[in-house]
């Protein structure tokens, strides 16, 4: 709850790191909440319309639990393509792309939409996506492009930063402007950081700080958090928690002024304020932000192609991508959507992204964070 009680919609984009397949298949088995539902057929495990009319077809659409998009919008494909759309919610992103992997056989829906740069190797691995090329892939910048083979399309991206509550901080004692300012005495017991294995920005934070300081010579990544354990930062094991509980700034009720969070935050704490200020009571640091990527794929084994073509094609319609920055805090792929004047105002603008090839994230992460959980938290 923000300062004036009300309800702060915020994705929280969890990964399930499964370590085993034991664990996989624990924690990504579809719930009796959220039943799932063939391609084509069945009644929705959620549906798109709150009262759906009887179409000729239906096509699901498998998301994490953070999707959220205007019902007009929905409504407008739903009309437009004389079918029901069912959007099945199946946790977070990284439960989402086991489950599709574990089902491949049978697949639960016709189109995945949700997966990021950091699990992308791990589905396209397992073959779980058809090949397409969008007409509209034309108005994606090349950078996002990730996949030459076009199994994936893109989306929407956003910038995992350190943000910093505006208030804890002046002209004399300024906010840390880099990565390395993090370790220094005077952000002492300042840090809150998401765990690598169980949250997707704090994975995100990991892999930028592998990064730049990398992982040979005098000072590598682990060097720099043994030097952030010293410096007392704090560890949760989601977004949610650091956010809201730990951190001090804007509609945080910590004590920790500095977070592992989002460039758009400065935007969202001022579009969810009553009423709104001129000025967001948090700022981001520019420095050392990795950039997140998330794709759409249409699943391998629908019985429906076209529509699930159709869908990928809306999904990157410049209509669908202007309304989801308010929905979901992050930028639309297709540069003719352009983002509300609100994100222009306060959003962090990131000029120069760490980023890092999904294949090297596929190929070490597991190593990566079991070398993190050893030196943070052992």
């Amino acid at each position: 709850m923000n300062s004036a009680g009300h309800l702060r919609l915020r994705p929280i984009r969890l990964l399930c790191l499964c370590v085993s397949a034991a664990l996989l298949l624990s924690a990504c088995a579809p719930s009796a909440a959220t039943s799932p539902v063939p391609p084509g057929s069945g009644s929705p495990a959620s549906p798109a319309s709150s009262s759906p009319s009887t179409t000729a077809s239906t096509l699901v659409l498998m998301t994490h639990d953070a999707f959220a998009i205007s019902q007009s919008i929905l409504d407008a494909f739903e009309q437009q393509h004389n079918v029901t759309l069912q959007v099945l919610k199946s946790g977070d992103a990284g439960s989402m792309v086991n489950q599709a992997i574990l089902t491949e056989s049978a697949p639960l829906a016709d189109v995945l939409y949700g997966v990021d740069n950091t699990f992308l190797s791990r589905a396209l691995d397992a073959g779980i996506f058809e090949p397409y090329t969008s007409s509209e892939l034309a108005q994606v910048p090349a950078a996002l492009q990730v996949d030459p083979q076009h199994r994936v399309t893109p989306i929407d991206y956003g910038d995992v930063c350190v943000v910093f509550d505006k208030s804890a901080y002046g002209s004399a004692d300024p906010a840390p402007p880099t990565l390395a300012d993090l370790t220094k005495p005077a952000y002492r017991s300042q840090l809150v950081v998401e765990n690598p294995a169980t949250s997707s920005p704090g994975l995100a934070f990991l892999l930028a700080t592998i990064v730049r300081f990398g992982e040979t010579g005098s000072y590598t990544w682990q060097d720099y958090w043994r030097d952030l354990r010293a410096n007392d930062v704090k560890i949760t094991d989601d977004w949610n928690t650091a956010y809201y509980d730990s951190f001090s700034g804007g509609s945080g009720g910590g004590d920790r002024p500095l977070v592992v969070s989002y460039a758009t935050d400065p935007a969202a704490e001022v579009y969810f304020a009553s009423p709104q200020p001129s000025v967001s009571p948090v700022g981001v640091m520019t420095d050392g932000c990795f950039r997140q990527i998330e794709f759409a794929g249409v699943l391998t084994g629908t019985h429906q192609p076209d529509l699930a073509h159709a869908l990928i094609d809306y999904m990157l319609s410049p209509e669908f991508q202007a309304d989801i920055p308010l929905n979901m805090y992050v930028y639309p792929a297709n540069s003719r959507a352009h983002p509300p004047q609100l994100f222009s105002s306060f959003a962090a603008h990131i000029s120069d992204p760490i980023e890092m090839d999904p294949a090297q994230i596929s190929a070490n992460r597991d190593r990566w964070i079991q070398e993190w959980t050893d030196v943070v938290l052992h």
